[in-house]
């Protein structure tokens, strides 16, 4: 489907691998010029290169820093302002779920999965929106996850950070909304690619992770990094131009609220 971005310019936060990197490329492959950032150098820049190579050096711009400091989130905007003189689609794809489990936790676990799901994400639509709100369009998604919409065995720090961002967006959204300015939400499930997590789980306890998904997931298989970066590429364009303050779960099912 042509969505009609063609020339549009997108920056993806926490776009080296995952959802991100597809995210990017989805983008990228829509005619949008894209910037990926991450915090590792050589996988930033791997993922750089493999975009380069698909789609030409004057397209991708790609920045290295911590999102979680509100200065390198404000020279991030500053860079694809300066690049291509606009910012039409934001998305946050920024967090990790690694952290202790149970109830008996530090003040220190909190803080460090609150930072990281929520406060960077938050942080860095503050940069953006004054571009946005100026020029009187765009679109901003924030990348959640179910566990912050039910119960699970998650990190409660974690979940609770993804369901702050879920409320934080649907908020925004009504808040924003007369600037033509939109805020959606997308909760992923089990999302299985190179490097993330759930091949963590599988390399240590196979047989229980496998077990999980037949059982829970309806669909009885992980999701795929481009599943999720078609949604938000979707979200993104004027085709889904009057939805705003949405939360929209991709999970094979696996959820059993609506």
């Amino acid at each position: 489907m042509d969505l009609g971005m063609a020339g549009k310019v997108a920056l993806v936060a926490g776009s080296s691998r995952g959802i991100g990197l597809a995210t990017a490329r989805a983008f990228l492959s829509e005619g949008c010029s894209t910037t990926i950032t991450g915090r590792d150098p050589v996988t930033l820049r791997g993922a750089q290169e493999a975009l380069e190579g698909e789609f030409g050096y004057d397209r991708v711009l790609a920045y290295e820093g911590d999102l979680r400091q509100s200065d390198v989130g404000a020279a991030v905007v500053s860079a694809v302002i300066e690049r291509w003189g606009s910012l039409d689609c934001l998305v946050a794809n920024i967090g990790t779920g690694q952290g202790p489990v149970g109830w008996d936790l530090q003040d220190g676990d909190w803080q460090h999965l609150i930072e990281m799901n929520f406060l960077a994400s938050s942080r860095l639509v503050q940069q953006v929106l004054p571009h946005m709100i100026d020029s009187r369009h765009g679109s901003i998604v924030l990348v959640a996850s179910i566990v912050g919409l039910e119960g699970t065995d998650a990190p409660m720090p974690y979940s609770a950070a993804k369901a702050a961002l879920i409320n934080y967006s649907k908020n925004l959204a009504r808040a924003i909304g007369q600037h033509n300015v939109r805020v959606n939400c997308v909760a992923p499930g089990n999302i299985l690619f190179p490097g993330g997590s759930w091949e963590r789980h599988l390399s240590t306890r196979r047989d229980e992770v496998e077990r999980m998904i037949a059982e829970d997931v309806p669909l009885r298989r992980f999701g795929r990094p481009d599943e999720i970066a078609d949604l938000i590429v979707f979200l993104s364009s004027d085709r889904a131009g009057f939805m705003t303050g949405a939360c929209v779960v991709a999970d094979g099912g696996q959820t059993r609220g609506f």
